[in-house]
């Protein structure tokens, strides 16, 4: 169960990734979704702001080491099989963002109805992509690409298509 949720950790939130993923990553098409996704093999080193003062290191070829140190007089080391961190603190996976632009559907209400049908369908169907992911990372951005407000059933039956079809080219 608690394998189908969509923590903070999961969505795509920084606007430098973001616009990597727009610059760099693979799109295409599946009716009414336009996605774009960018697949990252983890670095050898890994450096995120763990607080104030403090940084977490990773380094890939220790087994999946972490250790993090700060400023202060104490510092910790964990360990952990897999344990690599990214820019968000999630080992390797999948971040996903969800837009529906005020171009295609103006009033706040209709787009807030198709982004959450759209996030509640990835979050149940999101294992099509997680199992095969691994240590890798991806990203993921799906925008809704129509004027129409479509049913749960059509959203989700895309989603399940573009998760199969970015599985299928990792």
């Amino acid at each position: 169960m608690t394998a189908q949720t969509l923590t903070r950790a999961e969505r795509l939130r920084s606007l430098k990734v973001i616009r990597r993923l727009f610059e760099e990553g693979r799109s295409g098409f599946v009716y009414p979704f336009r996605y774009i996704w960018l697949k990252e093999e983890n670095a050898e080193k890994v450096e995120v702001a763990a607080g104030e003062g403090a940084s977490v290191v990773v380094a890939e070829g220790s087994a999946g080491t972490v250790s993090a140190s700060s400023t202060s007089a104490s510092s910790t080391s964990v360990e952990g099989e897999g344990a690599s961190v990214g820019s968000n603190g999630v080992a390797g996976g999948v971040e996903v963002m969800f837009s529906v632009p005020k171009r295609f559907l103006k009033r706040a209400n209709k787009r807030n109805l198709v982004r959450r049908r759209a996030k509640e369908s990835y979050r149940l169907n999101k294992t099509i992509l997680t199992e095969v992911v691994g240590d890798r990372r991806v990203r993921i951005a799906l925008v809704y690409s129509t004027k129409k407000i479509h049913e749960y059933k059509t959203i989700n039956n895309a989603v399940e298509r573009i998760l199969g079809e970015i599985g299928r080219n990792l």
